[in-house]
């Protein structure tokens, strides 16, 4: 652990409880220094309870009176048995209320664009639920006709890395599966900068490799030895020859 449980509501209780700079709050909480300025102004936290570091055994008293009467002392963390692993747990990603309506338009996205990603995959990127998602594959949600698909990356609701690490962890269960793709697949289970890179015109098969060059039309240089003779109509259609039309004009 290198800041202490509940940090911004221990900085409200510093704040208000001590004479500690607003610097040395900072370090100790993890917090901004302006961040901790906004505290003592109300414009943070504003409602959050203090949380006694002291009582809670995660500071000495002594370390405070030694902060209080020198500015530079940094506050040492007192260990905490109970605090051990606390910081590896992850819950469900956390999504702003202002972006949650985001969501199906990305999950909308993902299904589209990139369906090799499995439900739990896509949870993960945009801290959503596997109903949701299922929802959205079959188009049974409530808002499928009115849900146009965008880049998660573009609503901020992922990094670019993270969707990156997802196509490749894709890709690569897709390769042991043993499982044919197009060129078109392919190029979304790379990376961005690799698919970027990519040229976008179709491979001829080495096995009918030259029929590119090949053509139906007569050479240039036949042309300029057998030139074609169009000096008359007959020439120009190619119409036979011979005595049909008279006996016809005779009859």
């Amino acid at each position: 652990m290198t800041k202490p449980l509940m940090a911004k509501a221990t900085a409200v209780w510093l704040v208000d409880n001590t004479t500690l700079s607003f610097k040395q709050i900072a370090d100790f909480c993890g917090l901004h220094e302006l961040e901790v300025q906004g505290i003592a102004d109300g414009d943070v936290a504003a409602g959050v309870k203090g949380f006694d570091p002291i009582a809670n055994s995660q500071l000495d008293a002594s370390e405070i009176e030694k902060g209080e009467k020198n500015p530079l002392h940094k506050l040492k963390l007192k260990f905490n048995p109970a605090s051990v692993g606390e910081e590896k747990r992850r819950g469900p990603r956390y999504t702003p209320l202002s972006k949650r309506q985001d969501r199906p338009a990305a999950i909308l996205w993902l299904v589209k664009f990139h369906p090799e990603l499995a439900d739990a995959q896509i949870g993960k990127l945009v801290g959503t639920t596997k109903p949701t998602i299922a929802s959205i594959r079959d188009r049974t949600h409530w808002n499928i006709n009115h849900i146009t698909p965008i880049d998660p990356v573009a609503l901020g609701l992922c990094r670019q890395s993270e969707l990156d690490a997802a196509v490749q962890k894709a890709a690569k269960k897709r390769a042991a599966e043993g499982s044919v793709m197009t060129d078109d697949e392919r190029r979304k289970l790379v990376s961005t900068e690799q698919s970027l890179g990519m040229s976008t015109e179709p491979k001829i098969p080495s096995s009918i490799a030259g029929l590119e060059n090949f053509s139906l039309s007569k050479s240039e240089e036949d042309e300029e030895k057998n030139p074609a003779d169009y000096s008359n109509a007959d020439s120009f259609f190619n119409l036979p020859h011979g005595d049909d039309d008279d006996e016809d004009d005779d009859n």
